[in-house]
């Protein structure tokens, strides 16, 4: 069995005039799961955790990690980018999986016109193998990732972006600035609709015409990160 618990974001959550509000419906496995295929996923079965709220504005919080061969990485080395993209993924995850290969064609796509990004991925990978460092290596090699996919093996990156859910994008400006916390598209593992891209390609859109942020913008929503024992956020749960 699966409870249904739904979820409500405020349309205003990030700077939107007026009384929209988003609602979102969640299956929450409880005792019995349902059974899918051997070897297929089953949507129903999955907790779906949506992004936090973060005020458009907000600085991106400096950070250095290691990618899995040990090489560090800075934000600061996007410095001079007409904007930064930060995605908190990681390997095991069905909502990744099913976005990784556009993905990687949109971030080819957007550094060619002056956009950084820095994939980081923040699970415990004791507990969760398929997300170690040289699981990751195996991932930018077969997916052809040509940003940094970064270790953050004790998840103060994560913390200090509020991040929630693998993926979880934020776009920043020039300046460092919040400019889009949403999601990737509307496609989602089950759902049948097309990966594209088209929710952070429009935001990139705009961000290099010199437009205002878009709004709405839907949360994005995933797996949960995982957490090591003891080391939730407040935010969380």
């Amino acid at each position: 069995m699966a409870v249904v618990r739904r979820y409500m974001a405020d349309g205003r959550r990030r700077g939107e005039v007026g009384e929209r509000r988003l609602w979102f419906e969640f299956s929450v496995p409880v005792r019995v799961a349902p059974v899918a295929a051997p070897g297929r996923y089953n949507p129903r079965a999955m907790v779906m955790t949506p992004s936090q709220d973060l005020p458009l504005g907000t600085k991106a919080p400096a950070f250095e990690l290691p990618d899995p061969a040990g090489a560090r990485h800075r934000l600061a080395d996007a410095g001079g980018s007409k904007g930064v993209v930060v995605i908190f993924m990681c390997n095991h995850c069905p909502f990744v999986k099913l976005i990784r290969e556009k993905l990687s064609e949109v971030a080819r796509t957007y550094q060619a016109k002056g956009i950084a990004f820095f994939g980081i991925n923040s699970n415990d990978a004791q507990k969760y193998p398929d997300d170690a460092p040289e699981k990751m290596a195996e991932e930018i090699e077969a997916f052809g990732y040509t940003f940094p996919y970064l270790v953050d093996a004790d998840q103060k990156v994560a913390k200090a972006y509020r991040a929630a859910c693998t993926p979880d994008i934020y776009v920043f400006d020039a300046d460092l600035g919040l400019y889009y916390h949403g999601q990737f598209d509307d496609a989602r593992p089950g759902n049948g609709k097309p990966v594209t891209g088209k929710d952070l390609s429009a935001a990139l859109d705009a961000l290099l015409a010199g437009a205002p942020p878009p709004q709405p913008q839907v949360p994005s929503v995933g797996c949960n990160i995982k957490w090591k024992p003891g080391n939730a956020p407040e935010y969380f749960g």
